[in-house]
């Protein structure tokens, strides 16, 4: 894709990369590129921009290639110590900031800021300072900086002292917490991460809610936003890409299989999504077992296929929720089952070919999490349906902004009340849902990850 941006050296700061690392049998390294919105969009602004991505060695792959020099053109790999991204990474960014954000904390027991916790943003700050160091050490005179996320909070702020002639951009990934959950952070904790956020030029959000709830935390702890801009980019669905790959051969190879697993005059409630606690992947399964109960007209009439892909299972709360949510599809299984239907097909190992071919065949997309910064996958079914498809969406999603007018919303926690939906969603008539279906994929794609990231690359240009 030819860019019309070529005005500045354009810096990318994440925690992960567009390529890991693995060490073979034979001591070889082998690379793995990863893909996503960051790729498409660094791959968009040509070749003229100086592109650099700078990111972190997280595994021992990664930082045994950092050891022996091997990397690619256009990636800086930092090898921060293990113990040192461990706590940032696991301690602090995915244990406090995380669960901040989603409002996922049960305050009778957690959060606990003790000594323990000091240490560990400790480590955060060591993390968020070698970025800030590598960024100012490779970056041209006036060159454009876009970090990502909640990882990175204080990046910008370090950066802006470091090199004040930059433009200097932040990308939020998440939701952003109100001011009444904010605040549930020590207050000196608080006002580092909105110092650090605010050095920025400008700040990213993926809706107008979040952006709205960072300003009010700035408003009601920091003193207001000072010179730091706000900027909505509600990222999309890249049409032409998920087109192409689902008529792969490979995918459609696994639609066979799963039109087997499903039976061929079954209808098909579908969800794609990691085992993230956000997701609210229990609250699914048990608002399906209440449509079972309530609508005993849909037994052997309808199956629930559930891709739960296993994340950030070195932490025990993750490990739970996963072992919990195969538990619940055992026991649907175990009470509704019969010798020629399983209710719900339940797959935990990733498999994105085998997602595409779920997505093209799925007459319902539950899409039902607690709080998302987005959420690719609603925007990702409509755009690859084979025949159209109803979708189901948490008026808590990120995408509800953008897709509520042809979507079934529900409020996430309300278990009969989603169950409801999934009936209303089961019983509409073709037509209805194939129109839905084309505004739904319209809507998904209006700000494709090509243009997502230039737009951000543009605005800091202002």
């Amino acid at each position: 894709m030819t860019s019309t941006y070529g005005a500045a050296q354009v810096l990318v700061a994440s925690n992960r990369g567009p390529v890991s690392y693995e060490v073979g049998d034979d001591g070889s390294l082998n690379a793995r590129r990863g893909g996503g919105g960051l790729v498409s969009g660094l791959s968009a602004i040509g070749p003229d921009a100086g592109a650099l991505w700078v990111c972190s060695a997280l595994s021992d792959g990664d930082r045994e290639a950092v050891r022996r020099g091997v990397g690619e053109e256009g990636v800086r790999m930092l090898a921060v110590p293990a113990e040192v991204h461990a706590d940032a990474y696991n301690g602090i960014a995915n244990s406090v900031l995380w669960f901040v954000h989603h409002m996922l904390y049960q305050t009778p027991l957690e959060p606990v800021f003790d000594a323990e916790f000091r240490r560990q943003w400790a480590s955060y700050e060591e993390y968020n300072r070698a970025f800030a160091r590598a960024l100012a050490e490779e970056a041209a005179e006036g060159a454009v900086a876009i970090v990502q996320d909640y990882h990175l909070t204080l990046v910008p702020g370090m950066l802006r002292e470091l090199r004040p002639d930059l433009r200097i951009g932040h990308f939020s990934h998440t939701p952003w917490a109100p001011p009444e959950y904010f605040r549930m952070l020590p207050d000196d904790i608080g006002r580092q991460i909105l110092t650090g956020m605010l050095g920025a030029d400008r700040l990213g959000f993926l809706t107008h809610r979040w952006a709205d709830a960072f300003t009010a935390c700035c408003t009601e702890f920091a003193g207001g936003l000072g010179e730091t801009r706000i900027g909505v980019h509600g990222l999309g669905a890249d049409a032409e890409f998920l087109r192409e790959r689902a008529h792969r051969p490979d995918v459609e190879e696994r639609m066979t299989a799963l039109r087997a697993e499903i039976g061929e005059d079954r209808r098909a409630i579908v969800r794609v999504d990691r085992t993230e606690l956000s997701k609210n992947i229990v609250r699914g399964l048990l608002a399906y077992r209440q449509l079972l109960d309530d609508r005993p007209e849909w037994r052997e009439r309808v199956v629930h296929v559930a891709f739960a892909y296993p994340s950030r299972q070195d932490l025990a709360v993750y490990r739970e929720y996963t072992a919990a949510v195969q538990r619940l599809a055992e026991e649907i299984n175990s009470r509704y089952g019969t010798p020629g239907w399983t209710p719900v097909v339940l797959h935990v190992k990733d498999d994105f070919a085998r997602s595409l071919a779920a997505y093209r065949l799925a007459d319902v997309a539950l899409v039902n999490p607690i709080r998302d910064g987005m959420n690719l996958v609603a925007k990702e079914v409509p755009v690859v349906s084979d025949e159209g498809c109803v979708l189901v969406l948490s008026r808590e999603a990120g995408a509800y902004e953008e897709l509520r007018e042809d979507a079934i919303t529900v409020n996430p926690y309300d278990v009969t009340g989603t169950a409801a939906a999934l009936h209303e969603a089961l019983t509409m008539p073709a037509g209805e849902r194939a129109e839905r279906t084309k505004r739904l994929a319209a809507a998904a794609t209006a700000l494709p990850p090509a243009q997502w990231f230039l737009e951000q690359l543009h605005a800091l240009e202002r």
